[in-house]
């Protein structure tokens, strides 16, 4: 009798935890489902007919180590549609390759032709992009500060359509869209798009439409540089500096404008690792900024209970991967457990969450892709979504372990997404001096889970037990294609 104590310790224990994070996907797709309706309800809402003000901005362009994009870049932005007396151009760079080299070049022809361009370097790299941007933030002439990554093109009349807000005092961002330019080169840039674009129309849109708190993306937007200053300016505390200085920014009251009308195109990671880099420092930076950001939000008088909701599940949104990856693990010992137990009610219970779970995040997705879409075909739409979704599952791992390291506060430094010219299906990566040629640990744990849950569905099948077969295969599919990739992208060529 005594031995079976700790056996029925251990089940209760499978089942509670696997419950808990089952309701935390739940809860979150519950207001995911809340962002849609205000979407909604935003959609044919006309913008706010503003004057024609033209203050000096000044745009900012941090670059390290990117000689494929960084002269694209300097001669897209010195041909924005803006009087030239109003802008200044800052190239921040930090680049230790032959980057500096070609930006010299960029700069040293357009400053001849009349352009108030200038090349900023610095003597340590210190604080990484944030430090780049807090530097050239001191010898900034302009009111305003738009940014742009090494890979973006913006159009010639961001600045046109950006600014105007600016004539309220009291906001402090404009936001753009991201528009990507190799959405067509892969599966894997397919994939991509999918899920960025439900970010920059229904969660962005949704959250702006709500009055609720947003985030500055990093890139492709415009900040007044008043608030930056009023927010305590850039940090390197976190890995999402972006991120966190959006929090500090709208707990002082400043106002963010999302215009997903305007868009700035950017080039989408076509190599696994690339993608592995930029989701670690995303899923971690948010970790840190949950911990840095999250009390002072819940304890803030001037926000309201219904903001508040909704940027826990903002800021808490890389917990979904520790989510999902539990309750995967948790979903193979809960087979058994159900041999053992009369759980049938439990059981369908939970089902019957993971499935409104699975129906609600349909919803935000299809949401987006009505947007970009006259005529999505329902077929497709179900490709495309339970593709994206298995994708999604084969990175638990990997950012779950980013956001554990967040939580726990291990530093580790800023990594760029390296960035190869890619344009349509043009160009390629491989034979690229930034290429990843080391793969990681990590990597062979989502292979050896692919067998694991490839044997979970067949053991299911074999016991008479299938309810978990659908969510055992979209597993086993996910870490095959991101453990696979991830060997073949480090080694190919």
């Amino acid at each position: 009798m005594l031995e079976t104590v700790p056996w029925l310790w251990f089940e209760w224990l499978v089942i509670g935890l696997y419950s808990f994070f089952l309701l935390f996907i739940f809860l979150y797709s519950l207001a995911q489902l809340d962002l849609v309706m205000r979407y909604r309800r935003r959609i044919g809402q006309q913008s706010l007919a503003l004057g024609l003000d033209r203050p000096l901005v000044t745009v900012q362009l941090p670059i390290y180590n990117e000689r494929y994009v960084a002269a694209r870049l300097i001669d897209q932005v010195v041909v924005l549609d803006y009087p030239g007396d109003r802008l200044e151009i800052q190239v921040l760079d930090d680049s230790t390759d032959g980057t500096r080299e070609i930006i010299e070049e960029r700069v040293a022809h357009w400053s001849a032709k009349g352009v108030d361009v200038v090349h900023v370097r610095r003597s340590s790299r210190e604080g990484f992009k944030a430090g780049a941007l807090a530097h050239g933030l001191q010898l900034a002439k302009g009111e305003l500060v738009a940014i742009f990554d090494a890979d973006f093109l913006p159009d010639a009349d961001f600045l046109l359509e950006t600014v105007r807000h600016f004539q309220d005092p009291q906001v402090g961002v404009v936001q753009t869209r991201w528009g990507h330019l190799n959405a067509d080169y892969s599966p894997l840039t397919a994939m991509q798009a999918f899920g960025l674009n439900a970010h920059f129309t229904v969660e962005q849109g949704g959250r702006n439409a709500g009055d609720c708190f947003i985030n500055f993306n990093g890139t492709a937007g415009v900040w007044r540089k008043a608030a930056i200053v009023d927010a305590g300016g850039w940090s390197s505390d976190t890995l999402t500096e972006d991120l966190d200085l959006s929090y500090r920014a709208q707990l002082k009251g400043w106002k963010f404008v999302f215009r997903e009308d305007v868009e700035a195109s950017a080039e989408l990671p076509a190599e696994m690792n690339a993608l592995k880099t930029q989701q670690y420092r995303w899923t971690k930076g948010a970790a840190e900024c949950a911990i840095k950001n999250l009390p002072a939000v819940l304890r803030s008088d001037r926000v309201t209970m219904r903001v508040k909701v909704h940027a826990f599940f903002h800021l808490m949104n890389s917990f979904i991967f520790i989510s999902v990856f539990a309750s995967a693990a948790l979903s193979i010992p809960l087979m058994f457990v159900k041999q053992r137990h009369a759980l049938d009610s439990f059981l369908l219970m939970g089902g019957m969450v993971f499935v409104a779970s699975l129906f609600l995040l349909m919803a935000f997705y299809w949401t987006s892709v009505r947007r970009f879409e006259y005529s999505p075909s329902v077929g497709g739409f179900l490709i495309r979504f339970f593709s994206f979704l298995s994708l999604s599952m084969g990175m638990s791992l990997h950012n779950a372990v980013a956001v554990f390291e967040g939580y726990a506060g291990r530093r580790t430094p800023f990594v760029r997404t390296p960035k190869f010219s890619i344009v349509e299906r043009e160009g390629s990566w491989i034979g690229s001096g930034y290429r990843a040629r080391r793969v990681s640990k990590l990597v062979w744990g989502e292979v050896l889970l692919s067998s694991v849950f490839f044997w979970a569905a067949w053991k299911g099948v074999s016991i008479g037990d299938v309810g978990l077969l659908p969510f055992h295969l979209l597993l086993a599919v996910g870490f095959l294609a991101v453990g696979g990739l991830s060997l073949k992208h480090a080694f190919q060529g």
